[in-house]
């Protein structure tokens, strides 16, 4: 990891030569807390809806473009994409005692803490993606749906933290999805206080550190977090310092704290399975009820039943199937961009294989065997739109490529490919989309006749026939060779196992006390 300048606690990246916005926020462990509490929180049909009523929901998207549902698997499982926000709104009393800068009151909130939690459509394993708040992205248009205002597209790259702003978490969610190509089922959002009053609840957290730890300069900037060296079990606001800590852990940046709240969080999620105490129903209740009160949800998760059902799936992903990762990065001035290793990563989210490794060949076998149980028509019944795909940041179109193509499927029997010549797409691979189920045997004969793997044929609701994209590593020839893919999880994304009770975290050596 590429040195960093001390930063102020509260600024907006990982130096000093950021402007200072002081007290970040909240982390998401919270959220995933609310969700697996929830489980446990059921206490008769008036306190149920008295919990329903205190949980705020919000539009899932507010963004224009869609991304396709993934292909369900050979079970007709799907996977579960949920983006956990942690805003920095200090609006309450409550997060105003915690650490709100009063002159920040009443300002636009930032998605500070940006989470993508997959959970696989087998529900074996949990994968978790971390993305640092300042990465820059192009925040898509986002419509508020409250006032119908209209905030368009960024000129350009901005800060990722800024999307929370453009509407809502919405607007956060649009930005994610046109960044990886990953579609998101649902978001939670929370805040500073539900932090401290769920971690309470909790009993506390063990955390390690491997010196002595103060978060405080000589200007006061800093968490205030204060620990011993070793392990610690913290609770309620010096939970929250842990989670808000950037002086004094490693190099003082973002991707230091981030690795902080991974580590809090497997933590967290092992204390959860063996903590006895939270059988008690008094702090069950006083538990659910903070969860509510602390999180926003899309309206698809505004319920206390539909957390709780989305609770006992994620309950049932033992410690050492979860893995917490980090967006590859690298720095540009102050602020960071995904590298092509955070492709490789988001690629292994869409195509929901398991970061840990443990099952990334038998994904791939399934994939392999995952034959439409349909038959396909006969070839020259098959309609196939044919577009070029070869497009890429660097490379204009290569020309002709659609009907390069469409010509070769006549010339195989597919009588009815043609070539789209008004589309210049950009597409990585080379891929057959379909439309509905009725579709897949036909689109799936398609493939095979050209070689495609059939882990590129994809349902998609954007096609309304057979459509074949041409994409960038097809930009030549008549020969389709399918790139052998590389399906482990890149070193650069900092993978930390759920069961790794070894974990502990680096302590400048100017912070130690």
């Amino acid at each position: 990891m590429q040195e960093a300048a001390p930063a102020t606690e509260g600024d907006g990246g990982h130096g000093s030569r950021r402007a200072p916005r002081k007290h970040r926020l909240l982390r998401w462990s919270s959220a995933t807390l609310a969700v697996l509490i929830l489980a446990v929180a059921g206490t008769g049909y008036l306190y149920y809806r008295h919990l329903n009523s205190n949980i705020e929901q919000d539009d899932l998207n507010l963004g224009d473009n869609k991304v396709a549902e993934p292909t369900p698997n050979a079970a007709g499982q799907t996977p579960l994409n949920i983006l956990l926000i942690g805003s920095d709104a200090r609006d309450s009393k409550e997060n105003q005692e915690l650490g709100g800068a009063k002159e920040t009151f009443g300002s636009t909130p930032l998605a500070d803490v940006q989470m993508l939690l997959h959970l696989s459509a087998d529900r074996s394993n949990l994968s978790v993606v971390s993305m640092p708040r300042d990465t820059l992205v192009k925040i898509p248009k986002c419509t508020d749906p409250d006032d119908g205002k209209v905030y368009a597209a960024s000129n350009g790259r901005v800060m990722a933290n800024q999307s929370l702003g453009h509407g809502g978490p919405g607007c956060t969610v649009a930005t994610w999805q046109e960044l990886t190509g990953i579609h998101i089922d649902h978001f939670m959002m929370v805040d500073f206080s539900g932090v401290v009053s769920m971690a309470d609840a909790i009993g506390g957290v063990p955390v390690c550190v491997d010196a002595n730890i103060l978060s405080r300069d000589s200007q006061g900037h800093g968490s205030g977090l204060k620990l011993k060296k070793g392990t610690t079990s913290v609770k309620g606001e010096q939970a929250l310092q842990w989670l808000r800590t950037r002086y004094g852990f490693e190099d003082g940046s973002d991707l230091a704290r981030a690795k902080a709240q991974h580590m809090y969080m497997n933590s967290m999620v092992r204390e959860l399975r063996a903590n006895a105490t939270l059988s008690s129903p008094n702090k069950l209740r006083r538990l659910a009820e903070q969860a509510t009160k602390a999180v926003t949800v899309d309206t698809g998760l505004g319920t206390v039943k539909k957390l709780y059902d989305l609770s006992n799936e994620l309950r049932g992903v033992q410690p050492d199937r979860i893995t917490m990762t980090t967006m590859p990065n690298r720095y540009v001035g102050a602020r960071v961009e995904p590298t092509e290793d955070a492709e490789q990563l988001f690629r292994l989210v869409r195509e929901d294989i398991a970061l840990d490794g443990k099952d990334a060949k038998k994904a791939t076998a399934e994939k392999a065997d995952d034959a439409s149980a349909d038959p396909a028509a006969a070839k020259d019944e098959i309609g196939v739109l044919v577009q070029n795909g070869t497009r890429t940041d660097s490379l204009a179109a290569a020309r002709g490529r659609a009907s390069t193509v469409s010509a070769l499927l006549v010339d195989k029997g597919y009588t009815k490919a043609v070539s789209d010549r008004s589309a210049s797409l950009s597409e990585a691979k080379t891929l057959v989309r379909y439309p509905s189920a009725e579709l897949e045997g036909d689109a799936q004969a398609v493939a095979k006749s050209l070689g495609i793997p059939l882990s590129s044929v994809k349902k998609s609701t954007e096609v309304s026939g057979v459509t074949l994209v041409v994409g960038a590593d097809w930009r030549e020839g008549t020969t389709y060779q399918a790139a052998k893919e590389d399906n482990t999880t890149p070193k650069t994304a900092e993978a930390l196992n759920g069961a790794d009770e070894s974990a502990c975290m680096h302590v400048n050596p100017g912070f130690t006390w």
